[in-house]
């Protein structure tokens, strides 16, 4: 029987990458749905990628008191949600989802979204359904690296990530939106083995990633893994995240107006998504189109020793805004192609290898290189 994945959003950064890669399947209806149809006609008549699948563009505003009922005519067995940025989004698009009878992955990395994905485990469970949040670099693909070294530790103590793209890289205005709702506001962080409050965009430090990425400045940023790490690897001392921008001028104005977000002279940087996305387009042009993601994990070996992970991608050439499209993309095979999965609603912890993950990374030309010690 054919089945229909349903990419909401799939007219943006992230969501035509993922249409482009499913649509390489055989024998689905591949639905790109978003509120611009206009938009949605331009990736289905692109040139740029083959096509074994039906695809097909349609309008669905998800703030349309019609949006249940447009999906139920659709009837897809997937639906993959892009359309972020996810902070202050209810859970609209998921619980239509499940009452239409779809599974359902989203991309989202804001950590109240995330965390908060759990309550509909009742529902999706009752309907033999699986709800995954999260599904990106964070926590889909941080938390199955350390789930894949896992086993070389007794212990972990600190888990430490880190991400910084290029600043040729494609970025979106929800991207940028997402990052400035963040800055300057505080959130919990488990760091000495006690909560402590920390502001977004803050702590500003310099990290060498090596290489062709080089040194690169990063800053706090509130991810769902600093939330659900501790207790889910029971980490005994801390688990950081940090974020940079390439060009040190914006990402030091980005830190001056955290600063000022922090002591209240701005309440909501978010505001002004419009003008930095314009802003942030104009300065496309310089630095460079490669990006980099660490994770570096500390603890004590099977032995009782000092042991450390560190776990390193590199993406060239532009490739950087792939890396958080693959999760979705080998979720979406997964249930498509009937491999058995858990139901339930849930963050993405751990639901697919880190050797399933870096298989379809390296035929993209992305770089993975990992160091141990101990």
């Amino acid at each position: 029987m054919n089945k229909s994945i349903l990419v909401l959003g799939g007219y943006g950064n992230f969501g035509k990458r993922i249409v482009s890669e499913l649509a390489k399947l055989p024998n689905i209806t591949l639905y790109i749905a978003g509120r611009d149809r206009q938009k949605s006609d331009q990736v289905l008549q692109s040139k740029r990628f083959t096509s074994q699948a039906l695809l097909k563009s349609v309008t669905l505003d998800v703030e349309s008191d019609q949006f249940e009922r447009n999906l139920r005519l659709l009837s897809p067995n997937v639906i993959i949600h892009t359309a972020g940025p996810f902070q202050g989004q209810s859970y609209r698009v998921a619980e239509a989802a499940i009452r239409v009878g779809a599974h359902y992955i989203d991309l989202a990395d804001d950590r109240t979204f995330v965390e908060g994905i759990s309550e509909l485990n009742h529902a999706a469970k009752q309907h033999e359904l699986l709800v995954i949040s999260g599904a990106s670099s964070v926590p889909g693909l941080s938390s199955s690296v350390i789930a894949h070294y896992r086993e070389h530790f007794s212990e972990i103590t600190q888990i430490d990530i880190s991400i910084a793209p290029g600043n040729k890289a494609e970025r979106g205005r929800s991207t940028i939106r997402g990052i400035l709702k963040g800055a300057g506001q505080p959130f919990l962080v488990y760091e000495n083995g006690e909560w402590r409050e920390r502001y977004g965009w803050m702590d500003v430090r310099l990290k060498n990633f090596g290489g062709d990425v080089g040194r690169r400045w990063l800053a706090n940023v509130d991810v769902p893994d600093l939330g659900l790490f501790p207790s889910h690897f029971n980490v005994k001392e801390g688990v950081s995240f940090q974020a940079g921008l390439e060009l040190t001028l914006l990402h030091w104005v980005l830190f001056f107006l955290a600063g000022m977000t922090k002591h209240r002279w701005i309440s909501d940087l978010s505001r002004w998504a419009t003008p930095m996305t314009k802003i942030s387009q104009l300065l496309q042009a310089f630095g460079s189109d490669i990006g980099a993601m660490e994770v570096k994990i500390k603890g004590k070996n099977r032995k009782g020793n000092d042991a450390l992970v560190r776990w390193q991608l590199t993406a060239k050439k532009g490739i950087g805004p792939y890396v958080p499209t693959i999760a979705p993309i080998i979720l979406a095979k997964k249930i498509i192609q009937q491999e058995p999965l858990l139901t339930g609603a849930m963050p993405c912890l751990g639901l697919f290898s880190l050797d399933e993950f870096t298989e379809y990374a390296k035929s993209l030309g992305v770089n993975i290189k990992v160091s141990q010690i101990g």
